[in-house]
């Protein structure tokens, strides 16, 4: 008879396998990847990135350009409703620029807010170091008919 805390164990260690598959492959996401964003982390419904700010993320008045924020967001976006396996692709997704970012780290999560056979939602909100609120997006993707395999990634 296995014990709980064996079937625990075994269940962190394959979500941490199945994470780490998640983030290699959207490692092969260039655009992102040219412009420094990491995967932090990654589960069905659900990610994490980082885009540390450096000079070729700033516009001319010397703040975060809006195309970098939205790649940051699309990422999370991209991670979270892919994570289940189950390709997704964007369909419609919009951003709003609350607080302008010039310098530090700035973080996406991306949260699931609905999900069906077809169509799945996400929000996904940028905050700069001090957890002040920098944008918003919103996303919605279709869900495809064919499954991803991250172990090849």
């Amino acid at each position: 008879m296995k014990s709980d805390f064996a079937d625990n164990t075994l269940l962190a260690l394959t979500g941490a396998i199945i994470m780490e598959n998640l983030i290699n492959f959207f490692k092969k996401d260039k655009f992102a990847m040219h412009s420094g964003i990491q995967l932090l982390e990654a589960s069905p419904g659900y990610a994490k990135a980082r885009m540390e700010i450096e000079e070729k993320h700033l516009n001319a008045l010397r703040a975060v350009q809006g195309g970098a924020l939205f790649t940051l967001a699309d990422l999370a976006f991209a991670a979270a409703s892919n994570a289940y396996g189950i390709a997704a692709v964007g369909i419609n997704s919009n951003i709003s620029f609350v607080k302008a970012a010039t310098k530090g780290t700035l973080i996406a999560e991306a949260k699931e807010t609905s999900i069906n056979p077809k169509i799945a939602t996400y929000t996904v909100n940028i905050t700069d170091e001090e957890g002040d609120l920098v944008a918003i997006f919103m996303g919605m993707v279709y869900r495809k008919k064919f499954t991803l395999d991250f172990s090849e990634a």
